[in-house]
């Protein structure tokens, strides 16, 4: 395990979702009062898978691999999951999509932000082909991956995600739900602790 503080880290929201959901809320809180001269950045996707990883690998070109990091939450563990298999920086995964491509097909046309339903977009027929070219392998550091699994998640199925990551340590929960609600609470000092911010 590396054991290089890491100084820039990137947060990636899931599906429908914003940086203003709950638990980018709680990191970027816990970052900026432990450690406020980490780099923190949480961009809002946009819908494309395309343009998200390109918007994403060019705002972190210029970041050094060695203590950079990358947490990602649902559809954003599977863009999370590429990024660390691009750069073999650390990843904490928290219930990852392991097949958008495939779950994702059947939400095709329009949709609304859980936290802003004001905020709408289309999800196009032709997101699916990008996110299975997103698809990569097992990672080429699978030590550097802690994955958070809810057994009680309600959107993805526990037995794909445990599965997904060889070699990763698997933090499986007997109960909990998709959104980890339990976050800050349950997982938080866990979380920084990976990633060497406690």
């Amino acid at each position: 395990m590396r054991q290089v503080p890491t100084t820039h880290l990137l947060y990636l929201h899931g599906f429908r979702s914003s940086p203003n959901s709950t638990k980018a809320q709680v990191m970027a809180r816990s970052v900026a009062a432990s450690h406020p001269e980490v780099q923190w950045w949480c961009p809002q996707l946009p819908p494309s898978p395309r343009e998200a990883i390109d918007m994403v690998m060019r705002g972190i070109a210029s970041w050094p691999r060695d203590s950079m990091a990358v947490v990602g939450s649902s559809l954003g563990g599977f863009y999370a999951t590429y990024v660390a298999g691009m750069t073999r920086c650390p990843a904490v995964l928290l219930n990852p999509a392991v097949d958008p491509a495939r779950d994702l097909a059947h939400h095709i046309g329009t949709q609304v932000q859980w936290h802003d339903p004001s905020q709408q977009f289309y999800f196009r027929p032709e997101y699916i082909g990008e996110l299975k070219a997103l698809e990569v392998g097992q990672l080429p550091r699978p030590e550097r991956c802690l994955a958070i699994v809810a057994k009680g998640d309600e959107v993805l199925d526990w037995r794909e995600m445990s599965a997904r990551y060889p070699g990763s340590r698997i933090k499986l929960l007997e109960k909990g739900d998709h959104a980890l609600s339990d976050f800050e609470r349950a997982h938080l000092d866990e979380v920084m602790a990976f990633l060497h911010l406690a």
